[in-house]
């Protein structure tokens, strides 16, 4: 930015137009330039202006769509006189009284004019982008219990949930459909299912109990007791499941 007011020959741009052309000035910087120091019409817009548009108008378009409503009618009411004080007007309107949560709406001096408020629900404004939805996933975590212990197997250290203690389970990380093997061949009875939410997915896993005597079949794992299982450090969806398994074991003991 100095080399190019250097290249300019010391001036600095007095223009909106001409400031954008700075390297490191973006829209928002060169317009309040622009408005504040050179009194130049300049449509200034920050957070806190943004909000106070939105809710002025009552602009139902959600972000970052309505962004470009927002400048429009922002446009509409920035006058040509004292633009500077307008701009920092309507930043510290958005600042101190039309807040994020709880606007103060009887000090506000547009609030006779103000479409939200109007509507009774400020807050609303400005729309935010409906989030969404988790990707579903499914998968099984297998209870094989012998002599008041339970089969625990660590995960791989890389991954999900890795290195941790855990149930073992038919890789729904990797799948996440539901259609891996267990770790012994049947008899399994269905246990119940237990929900939990991940940062990019959501899982329902299925636990099945294992009701058969082939214990020896099993490895890579440990024998832990269910009176320790606190102990065993299990994340948090395994400790659910756990649960779920300890409860409808007892059920049969």
């Amino acid at each position: 930015c100095a080399r190019e007011v250097a290249a300019r020959g010391g001036r600095f741009p007095a223009s909106e137009a001409e400031l954008r052309k700075l390297p490191g000035l973006g829209a928002y910087t060169a317009a309040a330039v622009a408005a504040i120091a050179f009194g130049e019409r300049a449509v200034v817009i920050d957070a806190n202006v943004e909000r106070v548009v939105a809710r002025l108008f009552a602009i139902a378009e959600p972000l970052p769509g309505g962004k470009a409503t927002i400048g429009k009618r922002a446009d509409e009411i920035t006058p040509a006189e004292r633009p500077g004080d307008f701009a920092q007007a309507m930043m510290d309107l958005g600042a101190t009284i039309c807040t994020s949560r709880n606007p103060r709406c009887l000090l506000c001096p547009l609030s006779g004019s103000c479409k939200a408020r109007q509507q009774g629900e400020p807050e609303l404004y400005p729309v935010k982008p409906a989030k969404k939805a988790r990707p579903q996933r499914s998968g099984r975590a297998f209870w094989i219990e012998r002599d008041e212990q339970v089969w625990l197997v660590r995960r791989p250290g890389k991954g999900m949930l890795g290195g941790m203690r855990a149930l073992p389970d038919d890789g729904w990380s990797a799948r996440g459909d539901g259609s891996g093997e267990g770790p012994l061949e049947g008899p399994w009875r269905a246990g119940g299912v237990v929900s939990h939410v991940f940062t990019h997915f959501a899982l329902d896993l299925h636990l099945a109990l294992y009701s058969g005597d082939e214990w020896a079949r099993l490895a890579d794992g440990e024998w832990w007791p269910l009176d320790r299982l606190e102990e065993a450090g299990l994340p948090t969806l395994f400790a659910k499941a756990a649960r779920l398994g300890v409860a409808r074991t007892g059920e049969d003991r």
